[in-house]
């Protein structure tokens, strides 16, 4: 483990193109201007491997190598920002000045020194290439596709993905704070398809972390194999979901997924400076029913969405988004806290060097009650169990969303009885939240394959849970009834 990673990375992304700090340094004094008020230099190697095995063949065997440099300044709300993948003095030279241009033309700032800042360590900086070889990779995918054959002679299709990453960062902002993190990324998804009877269906299951290929051993890929084989199983064995008004149970862990959409989005910072949120102005307000306290956490250990530092080098932390039903904070980055006046959060992130930081969910997840899961079930008369979720959309104006149910069950008489399919919920995220009465104390995050999307930036999130009910949700499905 390296408590300082700076020197590290300055030798994996500078020295190879003759730069050094003193070429940050260099950047930065072009970049400032009076009246800047926030700049950054971003600079980013990434290593990614994907692999697929279908029907027992290797299909692919993908590696890719990125690597560039963002410079960004901020005057007010206008922002300059200029990339490039070639690491250069002169290139940097260039960019900063046109940058600087963008954003505003001022008198120049004194000059000063980079001084490197300490990052905490939520996981290892272990490279998932080398802590195996190729042919590990394929006989790892090999022994998923042969344990869901094994779980049950209906499989018919396994397709199984890995994908593998090893990035490192190095960022300055107009205080010459300079800051590094060497982040690993691993991830593996299986789906299988069974048939029976002329009846057809699908399973997913999956996980990973930031760590080596070793996170994902011989007991979590056959574990993963059958939770896929296990669901398809289910859904080949389900009937319709009924349409209507229903007392809703959501399982713990994955079922989060529906509070990151319905409710996250709307709690990160820019939506709620625009007032394009329905949880704009919304501080110190009761915006959830009072069982419901909602976190956002970067710093859980090895997590798929936690960062030692995010995007801009702040370090992550535990937010408080919603405290027993009262809104605290939202999600900043370090432009939208300025300009509402707000703490930063350590939740600027973005996709690669080619874009800008915006407020981004890390872990988010809802705190645990002091039902017991079977308790919760035994109070619903009438309702459904939603346990797995495969898609969703949702309106972050007006918090209305619909999400599809990948597994589910019917509650009847506070038992778990028949298996449906083709239930969405359909309701809108802070009128739900009011509903929700009973929370479980079973609180459990994702398996780790979760991928967030917003303004075209693709990146790694967790999300999680406890069992809860929610009194009223409409559902649709196909018969009218249970």
């Amino acid at each position: 483990m390296l408590n300082n990673p700076i020197s590290s990375v300055c030798q994996h992304l500078l020295t190879p193109a003759g730069l050094d700090e003193s070429a940050i340094t260099q950047t930065m004094n072009k970049l400032l201007h009076k009246n800047i008020d926030i700049a950054d230099i971003y600079c980013q190697h990434l290593h990614r491997e994907v692999w697929s095995l279908e029907d027992r063949i290797v299909k692919e065997g993908n590696h890719q190598t990125e690597q560039g440099i963002g410079i960004r300044a901020v005057s007010g709300e206008k922002t300059g920002f200029a990339c490039t993948n070639e690491f250069s003095l002169s290139t940097l030279t260039r960019a900063a000045n046109t940058v600087k241009n963008i954003a505003v033309r001022g008198q120049k700032c004194t000059q000063h020194q980079i001084s490197q800042q300490k990052i905490p360590e939520y996981y290892s900086i272990n490279n998932p290439f080398q802590s195996s070889d190729e042919k590990i990779r394929i006989k790892l995918m090999h022994l998923a596709d042969a344990a869901a054959r094994t779980y049950d002679k209906r499989v018919t299709q396994v397709n199984v993905s890995l994908a593998a990453s090893h990035e490192h960062i190095l960022i300055c902002d107009e205080n010459y704070r300079l800051s590094a993190d060497i982040r690993p990324l691993v991830r593996l998804n299986i789906t299988v398809i069974v048939e029976y009877q002329g009846k057809r269906e699908q399973g997913h299951s999956g996980g990973g972390a930031r760590s080596s290929l070793d996170f994902l051993s011989e007991e979590r890929t056959v574990g993963y194999a059958e939770e896929a084989v296990r669901q398809a199983l289910v859904n080949l064995e389900a009937k319709e979901a009924p349409a209507g008004t229903l007392p809703v149970v959501l399982g713990h862990g994955w079922p989060g997924i529906l509070l990151h959409e319905a409710v996250g989005h709307g709690l990160e910072g820019d939506f709620n400076r625009k007032g394009t949120s329905t949880f704009s102005n919304a501080l110190g307000q009761q915006v959830t029913s009072e069982a419901c306290t909602v976190i956002d956490n970067g710093t859980l250990t090895r997590r798929r969405g936690s960062l030692n530092i995010d995007d801009e080098g702040n370090h992550t932390q535990e937010t408080i988004l919603i405290e027993n039903g009262i809104l605290r904070h939202y999600m900043q980055d370090r432009m939208n806290a300025r300009l509402m006046k707000l703490p930063v959060t350590g939740n600027g992130r973005r996709e690669s060097y080619a874009h800008l930081p915006i407020p981004r969910m890390t872990n988010t997840y809802l705190s645990p009650g002091e039902q017991t899961p079977e308790d919760i079930i035994k109070s619903v008369r009438k309702g459904l169990y939603a346990v797995n979720f495969s898609g969703g959309q949702v309106d972050i104006t007006s918090g209305k969303f619909v999400f599809t149910a990948s597994e589910a069950y019917l509650i009847e008489d506070g038992k778990i009885t028949a298996p449906v399919k083709g239930a969405t919920l359909i309701g809108d995220g802070s009128e739900v939240m009011q509903k929700i009465s009973l929370v479980g104390n079973d609180l459990e995050l994702d398996s780790g394959i979760g991928t967030c999307g917003k303004e075209g930036q693709n990146i790694p999130v967790g999300v999680g849970q406890p069992t809860l009910r929610i009194d009223e949700l409409t559902i649709g499905g196909t018969q009218l009834s249970i």
